[in-house]
Order: structure tokens, then C-alpha cells, then sequence
């Protein structure tokens, strides 16, 4: 397998954004880690209407920030774009201040597969762009992710893009009560087989709720090893990461930004789920 010429390297990381005081924060802000989350996974009436809340914001954000996916502009710009929305309608940005991240999205370029943070560098023309953006609100959180073509992409990148986000959809489709969540890396797999591609494994979708991260892992690839069942009421995403390449990985000293280890392209979307009692609603639309 020939090895593609890394085209992300780290740049410089602009200091911390504030966010007005009278935002709620998450419990988590500048502690070492999250507390462990001891809920349900299958949530409230109350919970779910505030989560609806949580999810159209995240899904806004994450449109006008990949609105703004063009040639010239910084991922730091790109940041400071989707902080300032979320902020002006009373969220906290949940990344910011998470175990340390430092930003308000992960904007992960090209051969990152997720958590890239936004720094100097500027999007070059025919770049793809994952927005990763999450909202907290009413004391929960939604949480989208969307990958964006900059300028004239290729057919290979493009198709790459396309087939990510059909992934997601076919498996969206097979959430139902009763199924194992094991039924969702199926599909994902199966699908991303035909073309090739690397099924990202050890970064996963996650319970969501109250907690960012409630302790509930989504794979992406085929393991019956995750057996826990789909009950009606659950919330979680689904975010699977796909690369024309390996599915292995390498991590920059920063701790965050994951990069393919043959730097080959990957691309990535997500959508925060509620099971309902035929299938998925899916929280984060705009």
C-alpha cells in the first residue's frame, strides 16, 4: 500500500475563547475528567424535549461553520465562527475545556481522522473538512459531526465523502428496539467493504445525554462482542469514520489530533439518535 504525503501538520493554537458567564457550563469544564455518568441510557419525556433543543442548535452550528469551508480560510476562523453562534443563542461549547481540549469544535482536515484542533492553518483548495461541533444547553448535550469539500475536490475524496454519509444513513436505518447496537458496525462495515475502505475502530459513538459521554460504546465495525440491546428511549450517536486506506492510526503529540497512519484521506459524519419505538429519530437536523 503506497503511503499519500501528510498535508496537515500543526500550526499555531489561538489562546482560549471566552464564554459569557451566564452560559451553564458542563460539570466537567478545566476538571481532569468527566464524572462518571451513573443515569439511564434510555431517557425521560423532559430529557428528550431538551435534547431536541440541544440537537437543532448543534445541527445550525455545524451548517453555518461548513457553510464557510472555502479555500483561505484558518480552522481557527472556522472555530471562532461556530463558538460565537452557539454563545449568541445561550450554549456552551462542549469541547471547550473537555479533558483539556482547548477550542470550541475539532476541525479535522484530510488525513485526520478526528479531533484535530483548529490552529493557523488555512484550508487549502480541494481540502475535505470535518466539523465535529456539540452543544450544551438545558443541562444536555447534542452533538453533530459533517465532513465539507473546499473547493475542487477529487473524485476519489468526493466519492470517499459521500459513501461516509451514506454509512451513517443505512445505518440509522437499522436502529430499532430489540436489536443488538452491534447491528449498527454491520452495516457500517459491510457497506464500507465494497468500496475498500478502512473502518476506523477504536474511536466510537457514544450514550449521550446529561454526560457528553455516558459510558455506552457504538461501534462502527462488526464485533458481537457489543451485545447491549436497543431500547426505545436511548439517545446516542452514531459517527463512523472511514478512510481510503488503513484502518490504523497515529497520534500527534498534542494527545488529540488522530491521524490515518498512511496518511491517506478519511472522512467522518455523525448524528445524535433518539430510538423511538419503530426506528431513529434523528436529533440533529438543522
Amino acid at each position: 500500500m503506497s503511503t499519500a504525503a501528510p498535508t496537515v501538520q500543526p500550526a499555531v493554537i489561538s489562546p482560549r475563547r471566552p464564554v459569557p458567564p451566564h452560559i451553564p457550563r458542563p460539570e466537567y469544564v478545566d476538571r481532569p475528567t468527566p464524572a462518571k455518568f451513573t443515569g439511564s441510557e434510555v431517557k425521560d419525556a423532559d430529557t428528550i424535549a431538551r435534547m431536541r433543543v440541544a440537537g437543532r442548535l448543534a445541527a445550525q452550528a455545524r451548517e453555518l461553520v461548513g457553510s464557510h469551508v472555502v479555500p483561505g480560510i484558518t480552522t481557527d476562523e472556522l472555530d471562532r465562527i461556530g463558538h460565537e453562534f452557539l454563545c449568541d443563542n445561550g450554549a456552551y461549547p462542549s469541547t471547550l475545556g473537555y479533558r483539556g481540549f482547548p477550542k470550541s469544535l475539532c476541525s479535522s482536515v484530510n488525513e485526520v481522522i478526528c479531533h484535530g484542533i483548529p490552529d493557523s492553518r488555512v484550508v487549502q483548495d480541494g481540502d475535505i473538512v470535518n466539523i465535529d461541533i456539540t452543544a450544551f444547553i438545558g443541562g444536555v448535550h447534542g452533538d453533530t459531526n459533517a465532513t465539507f469539500l473546499a473547493g475542487d475536490v477529487d473524485e476519489e475524496s468526493r466519492l470517499l465523502v459521500e459513501r461516509t454519509r451514506e454509512a451513517l444513513d443505512r445505518a440509522i436505518k437499522a436502529v430499532r428496539p430489540g436489536r443488538r447496537i452491534n447491528i449498527i458496525g454491520r452495516v457500517i462495515e459491510s457497506y464500507a467493504r465494497r468500496f475498500g475502505y478502512g473502518v476506523v475502530r477504536d474511536f466510537t459513538g457514544h450514550g449521550i445525554g446529561t454526560a457528553f459521554h455516558s459510558g455506552l460504546v457504538v461501534p462502527h465495525y462488526d464485533d458481537d462482542y457489543f451485545s447491549t440491546e436497543i431500547q426505545a428511549g436511548m439517545t446516542f450517536t452514531i459517527e463512523p469514520m472511514l478512510n481510503l486506506g488503513t484502518h490504523d492510526y497515529d497520534m500527534w503529540d498534542d494527545g488529540w489530533t488522530v491521524v490515518t497512519k498512511d496518511r491517506k484521506r478519511s472522512a467522518q459524519f455523525e448524528h445524535t439518535l433518539l430510538v423511538t419505538d419503530t426506528g431513529a429519530e434523528v436529533l440533529t437536523l438543522p
